[in-house]
């Protein structure tokens, strides 16, 4: 765990909080102004946690930087095969065969819809190992894309993917500040991250119409939420809460956002 001065209130009312968890509950936190570097606050926050669909994020990315270099029209039609088709969340596996998509409803699916089927064929587009090098590119070492959506045999076998509470924040922190990309398309990458609901983590207990620009991810495992919340003095919110039932999880984030929101609109 490690604080700053100037954030001793955040992190006083934080670590009150979570050591008052049960201890089967496993956080990993990390908190940061937008506008303060010595305002932030870490727990667990580079452990490696299971990303669930907050793997999104770099595959995003990656897009991005292609659009950036030329090699991918957002605007081009995708023509879906059935082989694409996968469940969990999404709508595209109900679409017919052969449906016209653009790349850019792919992008927005994947993120907005949580779209598997959209996030498989961004990752077979892109390749794994391109994705995992951009991962690298920007400077996160523990983060790391080993499988497809709902591979369940790789994810019997071990093969998951991970990213830390810690590095997500980073990634999000860059696309914020325009350092990825470019300008333009990091607005984009703002704006969709806008539109993903999550009215059960990071949303849950805050004023209605608080904006929020996030990343969700669930399995039966791990809760995550990743973004950046909109409060008088914005801040990057990371957390992954683990070893507890998915609507325990969810409380825990929505409380750990409440503290965070209200320390940071009244300073």
């Amino acid at each position: 765990m490690t604080i700053t001065a100037r954030g001793q209130l955040l992190s006083d009312s934080l670590t009150t909080y979570l050591h008052g968890l049960p201890a089967s509950a496993r956080v990993s936190l990390s908190v940061k102004s937008l506008s303060d570097n010595n305002v932030a606050f870490k727990y667990r926050a580079d452990e490696r946690v299971p990303s669930a669909s907050v793997i999104k994020l770099p595959i995003m990315l990656e897009a991005m930087e292609r659009v950036k270099a030329g090699t991918l029209n957002l605007d081009k039609i995708y023509f879906l095969k059935a082989s694409d088709k996968v469940g969990g969340s999404g709508v595209l596996q109900n679409y017919p065969d052969q449906s016209r998509v653009s790349y850019r409803e792919l992008l927005r699916l994947m993120m907005i819809e949580s779209d598997n089927t959209a996030t498989n064929i961004f990752i077979n587009l892109l390749s794994r190992d391109a994705i995992n090098q951009r991962i690298r590119t920007i400077g996160l070492k523990q983060s790391q894309l080993n499988r497809i959506m709902m591979d369940t045999l790789a994810a019997r076998e071990g093969r998951e993917n991970y990213v830390t509470a810690q590095e997500m924040s980073t990634l999000v922190e860059k696309i914020y500040r325009n350092q990825v990309a470019t300008p333009k398309l990091c607005l984009e990458m703002i704006d969709v991250l806008k539109q993903v609901p999550g009215p059960l983590t990071i949303s849950r207990l805050l004023p209605k119409g608080t904006v929020v620009a996030h990343k969700t991810g669930t399995l039966t495992y791990v809760r995550g939420d990743v973004g950046i919340v909109y409060a008088k003095e914005p801040f990057l919110l990371s957390v992954f809460v683990e070893g507890v039932p998915t609507p325990e999880a969810e409380r825990i984030i929505g409380e750990l956002s409440l503290i965070c929101y209200t320390y940071f609109s009244h300073r």
